[in-house]
């Protein structure tokens, strides 16, 4: 029982102005961790969530297809695409660290490590032939659906290019717009657009409509709907830049074969910033250094 009349405890008020100072001190020096984007595996979709993205989430067909040389002018089904399967690892606890085993036809195995931060995911590969024979893989493509980003219905795709005015990739040194002078029409498959670097055979990227421009680098994106966030992405190495049927943009990695027992590193990041090109490209410029000219 109580004891009546008891009296509160009596705490100085330098030990109280003390602690608060503390306290103060500490959010100062280790602020609250900023909350992270997440990651799903979905039949063969990655899914990437996080409140900030227009429509709360982006899904990439990862990957599409991994492919052979000689495909410009070439069937896609029965010369183009290498099969194969695609398993997931493990997921992490806080849905950040996604891990997948691609098994190809030809006994290819890809590892796939894919990490999301706040503003980014970033992947890193490892390609590996354990097979006596060379590897006819050549590059792969991860499709990045854009709809809701740029404030589309995702039902009305189809061959729309009605996203093109959002849609950017860097041409002499600026950012330029879609759709690029020299817009092309003619190719096996219509429509889209492809760019192929100055280092890659152009016998060997997507069949659909090839832009005789060089970009400048490795970055291709867009603007939201709102124009308030960019989505861009970049690969190293990578084969092409290509805008796609179904509003989505690729940065499409190279592989250039494997050889008996060879091993091969690729890496790649997405970002999903606030719309500052500039911001944008001292990352871009410090993450892939390779494709500084």
């Amino acid at each position: 029982m109580g004891t009546i009349g008891a009296q509160r405890p009596n705490f100085p008020m330098k030990s109280l102005l003390t602690a608060a100072a503390y306290l103060l001190l500490v959010s100062l020096v280790c602020p609250a961790a900023e909350p992270s984007l997440t990651l799903a595996r979905e039949g063969n979709f990655l899914v990437i969530r996080g409140p900030q993205i227009p429509g709360d989430e982006l899904r990439i067909n990862y990957l599409e297809a991994y492919c052979r040389a000689g495909s410009t002018d070439a069937d896609w089904v029965t010369h183009t695409v290498v099969k194969h399967t695609s398993e997931l690892v493990s997921l992490s606890e806080d849905a950040r660290v996604l891990k997948l085993r691609d098994t190809l036809v030809d006994g290819v195995t890809v590892e796939h490590t894919i990490t999301a931060g706040p503003d980014e995911v970033d992947f890193r590969l490892t390609a590996h032939n354990p097979a006596a024979t060379r590897s006819e893989a050549h590059w792969a493509q991860p499709c990045v659906r854009l709809s809701k980003f740029t404030g589309y219905d995702e039902k009305t795709a189809g061959k729309a290019e009605d996203y093109l005015p959002k849609c950017f990739l860097f041409l002499d040194g600026k950012l330029t717009r879609l759709p690029t002078p020299h817009w092309a029409t003619q190719a096996r498959y219509i429509p889209g657009q492809v760019w192929c670097p100055a280092n890659v055979p152009r016998t060997d990227v997507n069949p659909r409509p090839l832009n005789p421009l060089v970009p400048s680098n490795g970055l291709i994106g867009c603007f939201s709907g709102d124009d308030k966030m960019i989505y861009a992405t970049a690969w190293e190495p990578y084969q092409e830049l290509f805008q796609g049927v179904i509003r989505c943009l690729h940065s499409d990695f190279r592989l250039g074969g494997l050889e008996p027992g060879e091993t091969k590193q690729i890496r790649g990041k997405i970002y999903l910033v606030p719309a500052n090109v500039d911001a944008l490209l001292t990352r871009y410029t410090r993450d892939f250094p390779e494709h500084t000219h």
